[in-house]
């Protein structure tokens, strides 16, 4: 009898036993996962569930949004030492994010010993893992080839860290944010030996701007990457808060702090991109697709609470490939554009060992924070 065929016409949970070698493993999984039989589990809350779309929008967007104003806007005087731990706890965040919310749920769902993974030809290959390494090195070959292209258009060669987000965290504090104007303050070389001699360039967001358009170009790919697999992520956890049982008054107030940290992460990454003009706004918009994502699920959910199956075949078999794909996007970006780039291949990080050490801190207290949401969802 084949595993593929409808157990739940075949065989009654209530009349098998464990112990049954008539039955096979990847059905009694299924029953012991609730898979088929769970049913639709929405079990009220209307009010609360409602004000999680606006509650979980507010902060998602306001989140998402601080880094990038307090990257351009002067004159709120944003501390440099808050931009930073906004930047850096964000990235401990995404890495977190990678292994704890989506690479776990991933392998629970189509994994070798879930139901989706024991049936059919989905047991016939780690099917998970093998989605997860092809997202990799699909990632890994759209950064390559963006790189190519911006050295060979430009005859600039890839910088890590662009100059702008890398300079801003030197101690003599000889980066300005004014606008969408930076002045980059970096040494002289060309006839004084004094170290203390620098040379101001002006990198205004100008098309016409070679080092900002080699900037924008070389990043913005990988962004529009890591965004396109939190967004992934963000619609299976809007629809399930639309649509859970009594797990909701846990997992409302946790998807509230994942949410604004995971906003914080891609609005921090966002924030170092120099745009130029003519696409100043995108940040603006980028930052309200991310708030807008998981409040439009929430409420497609309480469109389809009564009929949502939040634990069928097919929906751990969608949850499962989408939350592959988004591990593949943050572990890949998380640990080279983020920890890689940022921290080891950036020579400028070694200056100021007490920056240094307050940028990891950040970033642990991040991935720490991150990773003990995960208890609860």
């Amino acid at each position: 009898m084949s595993d593929i065929s409808p157990w739940w016409e075949q065989w009654s949970p209530d009349n098998v036993t464990i112990s049954d070698e008539d039955v096979p493993d990847s059905w009694k999984v299924c029953v012991i996962d609730g898979v088929y039989f769970g049913g639709n589990a929405y079990s009220g809350n209307l009010g609360a569930r409602i004000s999680s779309v606006f509650v979980i929008f507010f902060v998602s967007t306001f989140f998402t949004l601080f880094p990038v104003i307090a990257s351009r806007v002067k004159r709120l005087r944003i501390p440099k030492y808050v931009y930073l731990f906004a930047r850096y706890f964000g990235t401990g965040v995404i890495v977190a994010t990678a292994f704890i919310h989506l690479l776990d749920p991933a392998y629970g769902e189509i994994g070798g010993s879930s139901c989706v993974g024991m049936t059919g030809h989905w047991a016939d290959y780690s099917w998970c893992p093998a989605i997860i390494l092809l997202t990799v090195f699909t990632i890994f070959l759209v950064d390559l080839i963006s790189d190519v292209y911006v050295q060979k258009k430009y005859g600039i060669k890839h910088s890590h860290g662009d100059p702008i987000s890398g300079a801003i965290v030197r101690e003599e504090g000889n980066v300005q944010f004014e606008g969408d104007r930076a002045e980059l303050a970096i040494p002289d070389t060309s006839g004084s030996h004094d170290e203390k001699s620098l040379t101001k360039y002006d990198y205004t967001s100008d098309s016409s701007s070679e080092v900002v358009v080699k900037s924008f170009e070389s990043q913005i790919a990988a962004f529009l990457i890591l965004e396109f697999g939190v967004l992934f992520h963000s619609v299976m956890i809007g629809l399930n808060l639309g649509t859970t049982d009594d797990e909701f008054s846990t997992l409302y107030p946790v998807l509230v702090f994942h949410q604004s940290f995971e906003g914080l992460g891609i609005g921090a990454r966002l924030s170092a991109i120099p745009f130029p003009e003519g696409k100043k706004w995108w940040p603006y918009l980028l930052c309200l697709a991310y708030g807008l994502t998981t409040p439009i699920c929430v409420a497609i959910g309480l469109g389809v609470r009564h009929t949502y199956d939040g634990n069928s075949f097919v929906v751990n078999i969608v949850s499962g490939v989408l939350d592959a794909i988004s591990a593949g996007v943050l572990i890949y970006t998380g640990l080279v554009e983020l920890l890689a780039r940022d921290f080891i291949f950036d020579e400028e990080r070694t200056n100021n060992v007490w920056l240094l050490t307050f940028m990891i801190g950040c970033t642990l207290l991040g991935a720490g924070l991150m990773a003990l949401l995960g208890k609860w969802a």
